[in-house]
């Protein structure tokens, strides 16, 4: 295998049993039984992965079989073969290829720094920089936040200061429209918890709790 500055090549006479992790570009033309991590997978015309491939993105001609994460997009070619679990951002698939798998989409991830300033018993508007999602396969328009557990204020929109919401989108995050309320209630810190959900119902699992610092 020769490995340069994380770019690695499983050459075709080769048997790796194991992990190879933290990579940038991997190609396969031999055997991998274990599991590989990389920026991008290319799977050659005779490779095979056994175990577990994640990738950003995958490119495979030769056959993958096991638990497959790709985050953006998975390209079967023609000779191409995938067997398992996989889930992805997109794929794509040539004449020829076979899908035999649980095929299911990526779910949405919550991003940002999680952290809001307020000042006691005012407003603080909720930017993309404090809470965003992230979903390589669904429109921002089909991203919706649920909220929850929320300590010391709630949250609203800016045209109803007044009334709490329990849902909220990415579009409204995007057009500065929603905005977290402090009830004027003697104490540093508030916040609030929230999840994404996508347009095939796929969640961004536990609960992210965002913290809101309050100041005088």
């Amino acid at each position: 295998m020769s490995n340069t500055r994380g770019q690695a090549v499983i050459g075709a006479d080769m048997f790796i049993k194991g992990d190879i992790r933290n990579g940038k570009h991997i190609d396969v033309l031999g055997l991998v039984e274990g599991s590989i991590s990389a920026e991008r997978v290319v799977v050659h015309n005779g490779g095979r992965i056994t175990g577990t491939l994640i990738a950003d993105n995958a490119q495979v001609d030769g056959v993958v079989q096991g638990h497959i994460l790709v985050r953006q997009l998975i390209e079967i070619g023609s000779t191409g073969a995938v067997h398992g679990d996989v889930r992805y951002g997109k794929i794509a698939m040539q004449i020829g290829a076979e899908l035999t798998a649980d095929v299911r989409n990526v779910p949405p991830a919550i991003a940002g720094d999680l952290n809001l300033a307020v000042k006691r018993g005012q407003t603080a508007r909720i930017t993309t920089e404090d809470l965003t999602a992230i979903d390589p396969d669904s429109p921002v328009t089909s991203l919706q936040f649920a909220v929850s557990k929320a300590i010391n204020g709630f949250v609203a929109r800016t045209s109803a200061a007044t009334a709490s919401i329990e849902n909220f989108t990415q579009v409204d995050l995007y057009s500065n429209t929603v905005m977290f309320v402090h009830d004027g209630s003697v104490g540093a810190t508030a916040s609030f918890d929230v999840t994404v959900t996508d347009n095939a119902g796929a969640t961004s699992g536990a609960p992210k709790t965002v913290h809101v610092a309050v100041f005088k």
